[in-house]
C-alpha cells in the first residue's frame, strides 16, 4: 500500500483542497495516528467555533473555551498523557463572514500552526487541514437551519469565498487566470 499523506509534510497547517476528509481519516488509522474532526459550519462567533471544536474534540470539561486554552488542550495535556504516534486534523468549514473575520481566523489556525510547531519539536507528525465556508441561501428563502442528526446541506455552501481564497491560497494559478 502506497504511504498516505507522502508528498505531505509532518508538521503543516494547510487547506484540504487536495483531501478528502475520509481518506484523511484512512491515512489516519493507516499511520496509527489520531483523527481528529470538527466541522465548524454551524458557528457564527468565536465562542460557538470553541465550543464546536471542544464538544467533537472531546476536550476536556475544564477547557476554558479560548484560544490560549485550546493550544493547552492540543500540546501540553496531550503531551503529558504519554507517548504519541502523530495527528491528522481536520477543521472543515471555518466561519467566513462578519462575525468571525479574517483576524478571528488567522488567530485559529495560529494555535493549530504553533501545535504544529510545538509536535515538530518532539519529533511528532501534526497535520492540521481545513476549509473555509460561507452558508448562503437562495433568495427568497430563510436561512439554512441545520440539525445536528442530519448532515450538512452542501449544495447551499460555498466552499470558500473569493477572500478566503486569496488568504489560504496565494499560488492558486486558476483562480488568479479566471479573474483577469
Amino acid at each position: 500500500m502506497d504511504t498516505p499523506l507522502r508528498n505531505v509534510r509532518p508538521n503543516i497547517v494547510q487547506s484540504i483542497r487536495a483531501h478528502g476528509v475520509k481518506d484523511l481519516q484512512a491515512a489516519a488509522e493507516h499511520l496509527g495516528h489520531h483523527f481528529l474532526y470538527a466541522n465548524l459550519a454551524k458557528a457564527q462567533s468565536k465562542q460557538d467555533v470553541l465550543e464546536l471544536i471542544a464538544a467533537q474534540y472531546t476536550l476536556p470539561s475544564h477547557f476554558g473555551k479560548n484560544f490560549d486554552a485550546l493550544y493547552d488542550c492540543m500540546t501540553d495535556m496531550v503531551h503529558k498523557s504519554g507517548a504519541q504516534t502523530g495527528f491528522i486534523v481536520v477543521l472543515e468549514h471555518i466561519p467566513a463572514h462578519a462575525k468571525f473575520d479574517k483576524e478571528a481566523r488567522e488567530q485559529l489556525l495560529d494555535i493549530f500552526r504553533d501545535a504544529a510547531d510545538y509536535w515538530s519539536d518532539r519529533k511528532i507528525p501534526f497535520r492540521c487541514f481545513y476549509s473555509f465556508s460561507v452558508a448562503r441561501s437562495p433568495k427568497g428563502e430563510e436561512p439554512i437551519e441545520v440539525q445536528s442528526d442530519e448532515p450538512m446541506p452542501t449544495d447551499k455552501i460555498l466552499d470558500v469565498s473569493p477572500m478566503a481564497l486569496r488568504m489560504s491560497s496565494p499560488f492558486n494559478a486558476g483562480y488568479w487566470l479566471a479573474a483577469a
